[in-house]
């Protein structure tokens, strides 16, 4: 239902995802977001994380400060809706664009890294899926009238 409610602009995001230095990717399912911060030295590499949301930008620069706090805070951090499912960032390409990006700075874990984030936005959205199912952290507005 989800993946097929809400049209994306692939292009669009590709293009952020290749030219932003910092960006956030929200998901409607969940709470978590995943950030990524694409800037790199000699001695630090891009960054990728599955962070949790926060109320304000400003709460948000500051985290990205605690962070990452050998880099200047962005003039800006783009960020955008993923509205459909985790695993349809790879399957639409998307999740390629960012593994390219984070792979194109030459530090050797990031294959892992990337790996690591992507199986971490399954684990995250597939839980809440369960707890949606089985009422864990839900309340029910209406019940059924038992017969």
């Amino acid at each position: 239902m989800l993946d097929n409610e809400y049209p994306v602009d692939l292009s669009e995001i590709k293009h952020v995802i290749k030219t932003a230095d910092v960006m956030l990717i929200r998901f409607p399912l969940f709470d978590k977001r995943l950030l990524l911060d694409a800037r790199f030295d000699e001695e630090e590499g891009p960054m990728m994380r599955v962070v949790p949301r926060v109320g304000s930008a400003a709460e948000r620069f500051r985290s990205l400060k605690k962070l990452r706090p050998r880099f200047p805070l962005p003039k800006n951090i783009v960020s955008f809706t993923w509205p459909k499912h985790v695993a349809s960032l790879e399957s639409l390409g998307v999740w390629d664009a960012i593994v390219e990006r984070i792979q194109r700075a030459g530090f050797a874990d990031s294959d892992q890294e990337c790996r690591d984030t992507f199986t971490e936005l399954l684990k995250v959205e597939h839980h809440e899926i369960i707890s949606a199912i089985t009422g864990e952290g839900y309340e029910t507005i209406w019940e059924r009238k038992k017969s």
